[in-house]
């Protein structure tokens, strides 16, 4: 049903075209654009169908396509007729393919394995279609299909575009535009979560569990897996594969994987680097839907070792497997009905909320241990090592689904795809906290793929999306573990209002005075329990203290400082608190200082087995961890906004722009483009840059300036002193020509060492306060808006307001006020304050020109002036890029 029987010849098509991509059901396949080569594959779907499938596609049944139809399918020019394929062990499970049939409109048809059914194929297939069209300049699908094909159909509608439909000659004629729209965005974020959700549900809830490499010997990481999971309870069935017997009770050992009857859902590989490869593909060929790589010595070797880590991920996502690792250290999950320890670690954590996630095996064991010392328990646990395939990302898709997580945890090293991590992030932050310590050296690496044209993020741009996301950010792993004792075991307190109680005044007022610093509101402050009298007294007195706060209708937490008292039994104490707190349902933490030796109450004393109370060594870690946890229920709390679209925002006419840009862009180069075509851009995004000329002969200068009307600016072209009135850059309110002349000489003779030769004549603005706007493309973020006063306030201070598109107007308006300069928009030391609402209108059309349209790699407008209500664009700079090395685009597709 194409629009030309002859047969175009191939061209190269983008690389990131081909990706691997989650189906529905969990499992992993690959999708790329067909080739002549697979012909033969294309042939076996075909021969495969059943007669009402192949009905259904071709509206007549034929059991063979002929040489010059498989000749014409398989062979595409990428633009006018573009056809994916989805690969799932060798063979061709699903195609979908468009033909140009008018300048942008193409229709599109599709083939899915009648033994695939029901896995998401054709959404899938239908995204990743959209996205190659719209890059084509097409911007509208059309469809024929048969009344009686309801899947088809249903395909179109829940993609979330506005369908509609035409019944001609026996026909349901189908159309619709494919642009994102809020909708289709939301369809493709939700199918991405509940196939990411359900990928590691299975790989945290396997029935069967195979160790490869399993040992009888004490010293071989294969013994120490089959250890770790028969002492940790697990319930489902363990089998052994390995060369020499090993008799174990609760494990069936086999030689070969193909000896195990059952399906595996999960296997840990812990054989020699060298045999690593083929283990996976042996997986891989029984039907193994996970693997546990902990074996090293993979990317963190050098080129070679990344080399053979993405093949090793390639022939596990061809067969459909999930990686974990290389270099893992295992993962866990407490729940009883699984109760599998699949990890190097030596024994199962206590059942708990925290789901805890970490690359490095290092850095995991440390949290475990930090874990065990502040007594949080684990709902599970990933070591994702080198992170070739299952990420951070991946856990918090399962974790917002997951009941027993309660509270979720991340060391993170980098970040892999920001974009989603942000996006994932916020979501997933309404509704349960999320804690990340970051680490600030490896975060400056580059994503895979990346141009690296931004070699570091702005400074504050991380800890700013973080906010955003609602993200609690931790310094180390020990403060994670102080915020996760909190928020795993008490309510989220409603206020920043506490109450100290403490036996100790200058306990009490260090703990006032680390309060106030941390923005939190003591109104209740008692530094005088007397805990002298006998342990009973000493006891009871605490008790009452604690419980006229908890019961006190002015405060939503409750601090216990206690220094060691002889007699007093801390632990008794301990546990009687966190019975009242528990009765009370308030936030409470206890600090017990002086503590040393194995008597020392450093962690969460337990009540009928469930955490009960958080308890510290010092008032100031408990107060930071505190004022964390009560900053994230003060933004969980706050109104977070809508995505508005801006008005007189053309956005077709952008993407007609953008792919008429397109071919100037030459690799990973940007391209800059022109005042005119600079203008044009803007123009459709609503954003007016005031007009300015460039000369470099003072008559043109004087003939523009008569052209504009006096008065006017001068300013030199250079882009550094441009903007720089103290230096000579600029001379303002030029009142007439002679002054203009006397003007540009004047410059040429203070700028005599910069080598100016050219300059720009604008129209003066209203005089008032500068801002500056950017847009840019960063390497561990991604796109990111920074927004700050003009001059030394961001050049010497890095005052900046950084966010992450897309923007809610919450997020706009927050964002307008956060630099500390900005106080001089709302009326500072006599200076007038400006409406504000041009500006917030002005940052969510650059947002949505950094958000919607990737090419648009840097975008600065600097300066903007403010005047009462009236908003100047004084001067602006666009550059442009290639749109497929952002991460997290409108096609779902896994990195790695």
């Amino acid at each position: 049903m194409g629009s030309t029987d002859e047969a175009p010849q191939p061209k190269a098509y983008p690389e990131y075209w081909e990706a691997d991509v989650i189906l529905r059901d969990g499992a992993t396949a690959h999708l790329r654009p067909i080739s002549p080569q697979d012909k033969e594959l294309l042939q076996e779907l075909h021969s495969s169908q059943s007669q009402d499938s192949i009905y259904l596609r071709f509206f007549s049944y034929k059991p063979q396509l002929s040489q010059r139809e498989l000749e014409r399918f398989t062979t595409v020019d990428h633009t006018d007729r573009v056809c994916f394929v989805l690969i799932l062990g060798g063979k061709m499970i699903g195609v979908g393919r468009y033909d140009r049939v008018s300048p942008r409109v193409a229709e599109v048809a599709f083939m899915i394995s009648d033994h695939h059914q029901g896995r998401g194929i054709g959404s899938i297939l239908l995204e990743h279609l959209a996205a190659a069209a719209r890059e084509n300049g097409i911007d509208r699908f059309t469809a024929e299909v048969l009344p009686e094909n309801r899947k088809m159909l249903h395909v179109f509608v829940e993609a979330g575009y506005d369908v509609s439909r035409q019944f001609e000659d026996g026909v349901v004629m189908v159309e619709f535009d494919i642009d994102p729209t809020e909708k289709s965005l939301a369809v493709m974020a939700a199918r991405e979560h509940r196939a990411e959700a359900r990928s590691l549900q299975q790989l945290l809830t396997p029935t069967t569990v195979a160790v490869v490499g399993a040992s009888a010997h004490a010293d071989h990481a294969g013994h120490h897996a089959v250890e770790a999971i028969l002492t940790g309870g697990y319930t489902g069935t363990l089998y052994g594969v390995g060369h020499t017997p090993y008799e174990r009770e609760g494990l069936v050992f086999v030689s070969s994987l193909q000896e195990i009857d059952a399906a595996v859902d999960l296997a840990v590989i812990a054989v020699p680097r060298e045999a690593v490869e083929e283990a996976v593909a042996d997986c891989g060929r029984v039907g193994v839907r996970a693997v546990v790589v902990m074996t090293g010595g993979y990317a963190e070797d050098g080129a070679s070792g990344a080399a053979d880590q993405r093949r090793l991920v390639r022939i596990a996502r061809a067969a459909g497997m999930r990686v974990v690792g290389p270099a893992s250290l295992g993962l866990m999950n407490t729940d009883p009905d699984v109760s599998l320890n699949a990890s190097v670690l030596p024994e199962m954590p206590r059942r708990g909320g925290l789901g805890l996630f970490s690359q490095s095996g290092a850095v995991g064991s440390m949290l475990y241990g930090a874990a065990l010392r502040h007594g949080v328990g684990l709902s599970s646990y990933l070591s994702a090592g080198n992170r070739a395939d299952v990420s951070g990302n991946d856990l918090m898709q399962y974790w917002e689904d997951d009941p027993g997580t309660t509270v979720c945890g991340l060391y993170l090293q980098s970040v892999g795809n920001p974009r989603k991590f942000s996006r994932i992030a916020r979501r997933l932050s309404l509704s349960k906290p999320v804690i990340v310590a970051k680490s600030e050296v490896t975060g400056l690496r580059l994503p895979p793929g990346h141009t690296g044209r931004v070699t570091q993020a702005p400074p504050g741009a991380l800890d700013s999306m973080f906010r955003q996301a609602g993200v609690i950010r931790a310094a180390t792993a020990e403060e994670l573990m102080d915020i996760a004792a909190i928020t795993e075991s008490q309510p989220l307190p409603a206020s920043a209002r506490i109450a100290v109680v403490s036996n100790a005044l200058a306990l009490a007022q260090l703990t006032e005075d680390t309060a106030l610093r941390l923005g939190l509101e003591p109104v209740a402050v008692d530094g005088a329990v007397d805990t002298s009298g006998g342990a009973g007294d000493a006891h009871e007195a605490v008790l009452t203290a604690v419980r006229a706060q908890l019961t006190s209708g002015d405060v939503d937490s409750v601090v216990l400082v206690l220094m060691p008292v002889r007699g007093l039994d801390q632990r008794a104490v301990a546990a009687a608190v966190a019975q009242e707190a528990s009765a009370a349902d308030r936030t409470t933490v206890a600090v017990f200082t002086g503590q040393h030796g194995p008597d020392a109450v450093t962690t969460a004393v337990l009540a009928d087995g469930h955490p009960a109370l958080p308890c510290f060594d010092s008032p100031g870690t408990a107060m930071h961890a505190l004022a964390r946890v009560i900053g994230y229920t003060a933004w969980r709390s706050q109104d977070q906004g809508v995505v508005v679209d801006p008005e007189d925002f053309d956005f077709d006419a952008v993407e007609k722009f953008l792919e008429r840009e397109r071919r100037k862009i030459t690799g990973d180069a940007l391209y800059e483009l022109g005042v005119a075509e600079r203008n044009e851009l803007l123009g459709h995004a609503g954003i007016r840059v005031l007009e300015s000329v460039r000369f470099h002969d003072l008559e043109e200068g004087v003939a523009a300036a008569g052209r504009l009307g006096y008065p006017v600016a001068l300013k030199t072209t250079d882009p550094f002193l441009r903007h720089r009135l103290d230096l000579g850059g600029v001379v303002l309110n030029i009142a007439d020509e002679g002054q203009l002349r006397t003007a540009v000489e004047t410059m040429k003779r203070t700028l005599a060492g910069w080598d100016v030769t050219d300059f720009e004549v604008q129209s003066m603005a209203p005089t008032g306060q500068t801002v500056v706007l950017r847009a840019a493309e960063d390497p561990l973020i991604g796109p990111v808006l920074s927004f700050g006063m003009a001059g030394d306030a961001v050049n010497l201070l890095d005052d900046w307001a950084h966010r992450v598109p897309p923007l809610t107007d919450r997020d706009i308006t927050r964002m307008v006020r956060a630099p500390k300069a900005a106080r001089k928009l709302f009326g500072y030391q006599g200076v007038p304050p400006v409406d504000t609402t041009g500006l917030e209108q002005l940052v969510n059309r650059v947002a949505f020109l950094k958000d919607r349209f990737p090419e648009i790699a840097f975008l600065e407008l600097n300066p903007v002036v403010l005047s009462g209500s009236v908003l100047t664009v004084l001067s602006a700079t666009v550059k442009i890029g290639d749109p497929g090395q952002r991460t997290d685009s409108a096609r779902r597709a896994m990195l790695g």
